[in-house]
């Protein structure tokens, strides 16, 4: 109880969740170094009602590091965190990671685009997943007519907290700066044929073998309602993936102080 106290001296942050978790949950929390770590896993165990089992995967799949807001400076953090225990209301940097894990699929080497969607639809529960609590499965190769030609997204979800349909694109390599202008033609026409009264506007999920950091902040992506991230379908060590996201977070970080 003293560590706990000292961890979190904020009462307004504690006495939310104290309600809502378990104290197994909290012991599982306490060895994480990271104050804004901690402050994270108990807030969204708390809104999405992990179970102790589930918040022991996230930890030790390393998800704070891997979401998008971990790589806002600690104020912003602070701020979208109280937002959604005191309102409900989850952002975008909440929801979407890189990289994600899809080792589940059993790709290794080389495979296709078509491959990479088969294995992710064949095994649907497990990339939900993965991507995370609200993600409601649409559809596969969804039609668009424009101009008189057809255009193909791989896979259409559908996003419960964010009232937004989520357009997924999946892509071999680097991201390319053509990616952008194809995504928000996607995501354009949803806008446009198939939002519902009272849904915000669609995002758009690039997912990449690996990023293009400086091709993707030139881009602004994020202003078109973008996101780019990487996926792994074989896993590294836990070592050398520590490493790799550490560093990763590091240069984010430094680039909010630019």
């Amino acid at each position: 109880m003293m560590q706990l106290a000292s961890q979190f001296p904020d009462i307004q942050i504690v006495a939310p969740l104290v309600r809502q978790l378990s104290w197994s949950h909290f012991l599982l929390v306490m060895p994480v170094k990271d104050p804004m770590a901690r402050e994270f896993y108990l807030t969204m165990a708390a809104a999405e009602r992990w179970s102790k089992r589930t918040l022991e995967a996230k930890i030790d799949g390393m998800l704070f590091e891997r979401t998008a807001i971990s790589e806002k400076p600690d104020e912003l953090i602070r701020q979208e965190l109280a937002t959604l225990r005191n309102d409900n209301e989850m952002s975008p940097d909440l929801v979407f990671k890189s990289p994600y894990f899809l080792e589940f699929t059993g790709l290794k080497g080389m495979y296709s685009e078509r491959s990479l969607e088969d294995s992710l639809v064949a095994n649907l529960e497990q990339f939900i997943l993965e991507l995370g609590v609200g993600f409601t499965f649409v559809e596969r190769q969804k039609r668009m007519i424009i101009d008189g030609e057809d255009f193909y997204l791989d896979l259409l979800f559908y996003h419960r907290k964010l009232h937004r349909l989520v357009a997924i694109d999946l892509k071999l390599g680097k991201f390319k700066a053509q990616y952008k202008g194809q995504m928000e033609l996607y995501l354009r026409w949803l806008e446009a044929n198939e939002m519902e009264p009272g849904e915000e506007s669609p995002l758009g999920l690039l997912l990449c073998t690996e990023g293009s950091n400086e091709q993707i902040e030139l881009l602004q992506l994020d202003k078109s309602g973008i996101k780019v991230a990487q996926y792994l379908t074989e896993l590294p060590s836990k070592e050398i993936l520590q490493h790799q996201l550490r560093k990763g977070l590091e240069a984010a970080r430094e680039r909010w102080k630019e």
